[in-house]
Parts: C-alpha cells; sequence; structure tokens
C-alpha cells in the first residue's frame, strides 16, 4: 500500500470516528421519535444510499463489458453488485431495528420494506445466474443483460412504490411529494450528509480493493486480460 493509500485510509477512519462521535454526541435529540431511535438515521440512510451507488456502478461496468467484451469490467460489475447487496441488507438490518423500537416489530409489512425485500431477491438472483454459468464470456453476457433489467426495477422500487401507498417509515431527505424535506434539524443534517460522504468512501475503498484482487486473478488465469 503507497503512502497516498495509507493517508486517505487513515482519514477515512478519523472521518468514521468523527461522524460516530456527533451521531451521539453534536446531534440533537429528533422529537416525535421514541428515545434515541431516530439516531439509526445517521447509519440507515447512508446504508441505502450506497446500495444505489454500488447498484448504478454494476450497470455502468455491465454496458462496458457489452461494449468491450471485457473480463475485468464484467469483474467491475460483479463486485459493485456484491457490495451493493450487502449495504441493501445492512440498510434493512437497521431499519429493522429502527421499526422494533417505534412499531414494536421488526417487520411490519410496510411498503419500503416490502421493496426492499424485492429489491434484495433481485440481485441476488444476479448472482444465482452467474453461478449458473461456467464460460466467463457468457456469463458475462448474461449476467450484464440482467444487470441491466434489474437496474430498472431499482428505482421504482426504491424510490416509486415507497411513496405511493401509506408507509409507516418518516420522511428523512426527500418527501412522499417527491421534495426535499427541510425540517431536518440543521446539526442532524449536517451530520447525516457527513456519514453519507464516510460510506461512500467506504464503498469506493472495498470496491477498489475486489478490483484489484479481481485484475490479480485474471493477470494469473488468462494472462493479464
Amino acid at each position: 500500500m503507497t503512502n497516498g493509500k495509507k493517508v486517505a485510509l487513515a482519514l477515512l477512519f478519523f472521518w468514521f470516528c468523527l461522524v460516530i462521535w456527533a451521531a451521539f454526541f453534536y446531534a440533537p435529540r429528533a422529537v416525535g421519535f421514541k428515545g434515541e431511535s431516530a439516531r439509526i438515521v445517521f447509519f440507515h440512510v447512508p446504508q441505502a444510499w450506497v446500495a444505489v451507488l454500488a447498484f448504478c456502478v454494476n450497470l455502468v461496468a455491465s454496458l462496458r463489458f457489452l461494449r468491450h467484451r471485457r473480463l475485468l469490467d464484467d469483474a467491475r460489475a460483479a463486485a459493485a453488485a456484491r457490495l451493493g447487496l450487502l449495504f441493501a441488507v445492512l440498510a434493512t438490518v437497521s431499519g429493522s431495528l429502527f421499526a422494533k423500537v417505534m412499531w414494536g416489530s421488526f417487520w411490519n409489512w410496510d411498503p419500503r420494506e416490502i421493496s426492499i425485500a424485492i429489491l434484495l431477491l433481485v440481485y441476488a438472483a444476479y448472482f444465482a445466474l452467474r453461478q449458473a454459468v461456467n464460460d466467463p464470456e457468457r456469463r458475462g453476457s448474461l449476467a450484464a443483460a440482467y444487470a441491466i433489467l434489474a437496474f430498472v426495477t431499482m428505482p421504482f422500487l426504491v424510490f416509486v412504490v415507497p411513496r405511493i401507498y401509506w408507509s409507516l417509515h418518516p420522511d428523512t431527505i426527500i418527501s412522499a411529494q417527491g421534495t426535499v424535506n427541510v425540517q431536518m434539524e440543521p446539526r442532524m443534517f449536517q451530520v447525516l450528509l457527513g456519514s453519507v460522504l464516510g460510506f461512500s468512501g467506504l464503498f469506493w475503498w472495498l470496491y477498489s480493493l475486489e478490483v484489484r484482487l479481481a485484475r490479480l486473478n485474471l493477470w494469473r488465469e488468462h494472462g493479464g486480460e
């Protein structure tokens, strides 16, 4: 690891420590929530954001594979989808913890809960497809085509469905009318944006590690392709 990467990793670690401190000691207690349950927003929302970001990267890498037929692009797409699925699971878990505190149950069949569950199944099927095909070229083509279809469902499940029907889920940044929620206390909003930046940096670091590992594996298996 180069000195520059070490510094970047150290800054990322420091940023997360600062965000965690701010989430519990700088941001005020939110009105209308049980206890300190609203503080989970500083982790739940960034996790959901990173999942969306990762699925966007998966789409771009998939399109690049279909255009150039490079196995590294297929590996980039798989890495992004893997991280997207991971952060979607984390967002589901953190959301379930919030639901338990606020509404007494981890799962309430809320439209947002149902839509994220469907999204998890959609991208889990992406990896089931990859496991079912042995030929790298064919696997990349089928996975890229599926990734495009999966991405079409993603905005609908994440942004549209949860706002069509009545939902228990509170509006954090985007309201049910599709407008920016400006009622959040300024210090809470500052911490939330800081956490989004931190989680985005964590995603890019993990993604770069996966891509470097994939590049090394391709070099070993296919002569550096």
